[in-house]
């Protein structure tokens, strides 16, 4: 075989963001809009990325100097993934990878890690190294804190795994659910947010008082273990409950904004159970549950504010051979 196209979904996060980026667990869960990419062997000792979505065409280098020197931000994630490959299983020829996203990269879905994921999946096709889910998700979490310097892991376990997961930072527990049924409504703020900034943003907020930070974390980790049996047992009440309660917390962190706020105010008053911001914060989506009935209601709620509602499935298959 000297060509293969694989997918992989994007990601939206349920309950326990920030939390899980320092050992807490989340609930996170796959969505059905795919990064696609098309890898292919060359008879050239290069590496060759076409990545239009994100403004990288026609980038080439000797496969010497992969993983070296400057990067466009674009070809980072696959370019150091292909590095991370390599350096464990060597490859004997050059290759080109083209990538296609169904999302925006703006919508904070997962894009870096669901093309990173894409990356290692195809080659361990392509080579015939049948990496297990578990592998692919390591080599890919490497891939991404060797350039993000840090993170969880949990958009990289939903990219690999797909469906709705518990999952513990760095892939201690990556536990996928068996629910068939996730009644999301997503809204998208039209703000980009910058997660890494995010991050760091709150460790320094909460530099002079720690404890409240492991108490709020705690509380967020509490949050998570509840709404888990509340998915299992596809109790909505609940499990909306519990996301407001979780965005109480997201809001003492100074993560959301008020775009965000009016969104998730929006759809609880249009008759949703709960919602949340999803992801970072500063930006990017928010998520509500409700029932059937209220779903056209709730977007129209959050399209009134501003705020855009984006059409996707919940609980979508993970990295798969197209």
């Amino acid at each position: 075989m000297d060509k293969v196209t694989v997918s992989a979904p994007g990601k939206l996060m349920l309950l326990g963001e920030h939390a899980v980026v320092y050992s807490r667990p989340c609930l996170v869960t796959a969505v059905d809009q795919r990064m696609w990419a098309t890898v292919e062997v060359l008879n050239t000792q290069e590496f060759q990325l076409e990545a239009p979505d994100v403004s990288v065409t026609g980038y080439k280098k000797p496969f010497s100097e992969i993983g070296k020197g400057e990067m466009p931000k674009g070809a980072q994630f696959v370019e150091v993934a292909v590095k991370n490959v390599a350096e464990k299983y060597p490859l004997k020829s050059g290759i080109k990878i083209t990538t296609t996203s169904e999302f925006s990269s703006q919508f904070g879905f997962g894009s870096s890690s669901a093309s990173t994921v894409c990356t290692v999946k195809a080659l361990s096709v392509l080579l015939g190294l049948n990496l297990s889910q578990k592998e692919i998700f390591d080599l890919s979490f490497k891939t991404v804190l060797d350039i993000q310097k840090k993170g969880s892991g949990f958009d990289v376990a939903a990219a690999v795994f797909g469906k709705t997961l518990y999952f513990v930072t760095g892939g201690r527990a990556i536990e996928p659910l068996p629910i068939f049924l996730l009644p999301l409504v997503v809204g998208y703020s039209g703000i980009k947010a910058d997660t890494v900034t995010l991050i760091n943003k709150v460790k320094e907020s909460f530099a002079e008082n720690q404890t409240r930070l492991d108490e709020i974390y705690d509380g967020i980790k509490k949050l998570v273990e509840e709404a888990k049996g509340a998915l299992l047992k596809s109790d909505w009440q609940k499990f909306g409950d519990l996301m407001n309660q979780n965005q109480n917390f997201l809001n003492e962190l100074g993560v959301s904004v008020e775009k965000l706020d009016k969104m998730i105010n929006a759809s609880r008053s249009a008759g949703a159970y709960g919602a949340k911001l999803s992801g970072a914060g500063g930006g990017d989506c928010m998520i509500a549950i409700c029932p059937k009935e209220k779903e056209e209601a709730v977007k129209v709620g959050i399209t009134q504010v501003g705020g855009e509602a984006v059409d996707i499935k919940a609980n979508a298959e993970g990295v798969r051979v197209e």
